[in-house]
């Protein structure tokens, strides 16, 4: 699994897959200094600023340079659009290109696309506005960027000081109070003075909201079928194939097609009104991928152990479970009160032509 639905309890274990010549064991060791005295942190080289040349094209900003970024502390950030790890770090990211973006720091928002829709850049600048990302973004559709840093996850961070050089890195959600103390010593490094050691507050809302990790217990579930895990339906799913589904009962993070659908590799095609799927699922959040195909919209219903929502509803429907597949991201479909426990979702599109990418749940 690409994306990083990782807690900061886990996150370092993934330092090993990393292009940075990092020391492992140096790195957990200031990890713990960090923590415990941020005053005195001690941030290892990891390497050189790689090249940003592979970007395809740039938002926000002209096309920027390792060369000329030298003397500010450049904060590189890897998203795609439909992220939800993404989407619950963006509100730190965004106050701190906010509160020290006249001390001296640069955020960068490298945008590497998970599926073939985030390679549209007027799909990545609309949604990036509706999100406030206003820094610069680079548009990394050939992944040239991704590979210069040898980078594999999205969320990531990398912290380069005003010498060009990556000091620390960050895979995943988390460790929010521990980046912003790095970004503010990398700043008092490169002499900006009076860097206040405060770290930000944000207030996140909708999509921005930390998961409840506690009641997580279904994982990212891609529907195409080339990644798609734990299918239900009798028959399994097709590939490149029109064929009819049905739901069978679900045990716990299973799912199912009913109706008139074609699998393909990124995503699942609905053929005609009617189609359904259905995910027994343990969260407090269900968020589903979804595009509206050629048709422009796509209306759809969504139910809650086969009744309508209601105070369970997620931001893009109503309580009655409506809502409108209007352009390709990510829909927040449930956000259900406590106590969490096993449920089962169901949406019901009333629209042919829907494109369903991908399950993630908070």
């Amino acid at each position: 699994m690409m994306k990083a639905l990782i807690t900061a309890a886990v996150s370092f274990a993934l330092l090993a897959g990393a292009v940075v010549a990092a020391n492992q064991t140096l790195a957990e060791d200031n990890n713990v200094t960090q923590k415990t005295t941020p005053a005195a942190m001690q941030l290892p080289v990891e390497g050189e600023f790689p090249s940003l040349s592979g970007a395809t094209e740039w938002l926000n900003s002209k096309p920027l340079t390792a060369a000329e970024l030298r003397g500010k502390v450049v904060l590189v950030e890897f998203w795609t659009y439909s992220c939800v790890n993404w989407r619950r770090t963006l509100p730190y990211v965004r106050a701190w290109a906010q509160k020290y973006k006249d001390r001296g720091l640069v955020v960068i928002g490298v945008h590497s696309p998970e599926f073939s829709f985030e390679k549209n850049v007027d799909y990545v600048r609309s949604e990036a506005g509706k999100m406030g990302v206003s820094y610069p973004i680079a548009i990394d559709n050939d992944f040239a960027v991704w590979s210069a840093f040898g980078n594999e996850y999205w969320p990531a961070l990398y912290f380069v000081d005003a010498r060009g050089r990556i000091r620390h890195h960050k895979f995943g959600e988390g460790e929010y109070d521990l980046s912003e103390s790095v970004i503010q010593q990398l700043l008092t490094e490169a002499g900006v003075k009076g860097v206040a050691h405060e770290v930000s507050s944000v207030d996140p809302n909708g999509f921005e909201v930390a998961a409840d990790w506690n009641d997580l217990k279904s994982p990212e579930t891609y529907i195409g079928y080339a990644r798609t895990e734990n299918f239900a339906s009798p028959g399994g799913l097709g590939s490149d194939d029109r064929r009819e589904y049905a739901i069978p009962p679900l045990g716990l993070n299973r799912w199912a097609l009913s109706g008139d659908w074609t699998a393909e590799r990124e995503f699942v095609a609905l053929g005609k009104a009617g189609g359904r799927i259905a995910y027994r699922f343990h969260a407090r959040d269900l968020n589903l991928i979804l595009g509206p195909g050629a048709g422009g919209s796509v209306r759809f219903r969504v139910f809650l152990d086969g009744r309508p929502p209601g105070p369970a509803a997620g931001v893009d429907v109503n309580a009655a479970g409506y809502g409108t597949v209007t352009e390709p991201r990510m829909y927040q479909l449930i956000r259900q009160p406590k106590p969490i426990v096993d449920r089962e979702f169901e949406i019901e599109f009333l629209d042919p032509g829907v494109a369903a990418y991908d399950f993630t749940f908070g």
